[in-house]
């Protein structure tokens, strides 16, 4: 596997809210990891995007690709730089359920336009059918880091620094993730209320303790 460059991994996922001059743009990239379940060594590799090809597409493509055994289960690891727009999300959905004995998970750097309606829903339709989204902390960044950045030659920027940085600017990416995901929540409550026919009465309710 050719292994990104430190500058690369440091330009492409920074998760800086704005870019500091000199600006450049901030691609999408895909760092994936497939372990067997039966201890083999796992495969990695990277993708971007591509013209009319976006990195989860072109991702989809190479599992399918390698012809895994449907009797072996495997975790699926995939890192990006932004998070999947509504129309990879559904494609990934539907990439789930057909390969069953595949466990997805998926990790951003970067929330993508997560203020728009449509790719908040993309997002919460991904966490509805078994395939996590989260934001990327420490360990994960410094999982990318350590697997899937070419450290032979010694990079400009202290990398426990840089990886702490990350982790930091991550928290309130973080925030943003879960407001998104405690709407779909009551939204789901709302709806329940809306179909009860009657009051709750105190000897029909649930009360739980701790």
């Amino acid at each position: 596997m050719a292994l990104l460059t430190a500058e690369t991994f440091s330009l492409q996922f920074n998760n800086k809210r704005r870019v500091n001059k000199p600006y450049y743009p901030r691609k999408a990239l895909l760092c994936y990891q497939l372990t067997p379940q039966n201890g083999s060594t796992p495969t990695r590799g990277h993708l971007k995007n591509k013209k009319k090809n976006h990195a989860e597409i072109r991702f989809i493509n190479k599992i399918k690709s390698m012809g895994l055994d449907e009797t072996q289960c495997y975790q699926v690891t995939c890192y990006l730089t932004w998070s999947p727009c509504p129309s990879c999300a559904g494609k990934l959905v539907d990439f789930i359920k057909a390969y069953h004995h595949l466990n997805l998970s998926i990790f951003a750097s970067r929330l993508y336009y997560h203020w728009r309606p449509n790719y908040q829903e993309g997002l919460l339709l991904l966490c509805g059918s078994q395939v996590p989204v989260e934001v990327m902390g420490l360990p994960e960044f410094t999982d990318c880091w350590e697997n899937f950045v070419d450290h032979e030659e010694p990079p400009s920027f202290n990398p426990s620094e840089k990886l702490e940085e990350l982790d930091k600017n991550s928290r309130a990416i973080k925030r943003r993730l879960e407001r998104i995901k405690s709407r779909s929540v009551d939204v789901l409550e709302n709806g329940l209320r809306s179909l009860q026919l009657g009051p709750v009465t105190p000897s029909s309710s649930t009360h739980n303790s701790r």
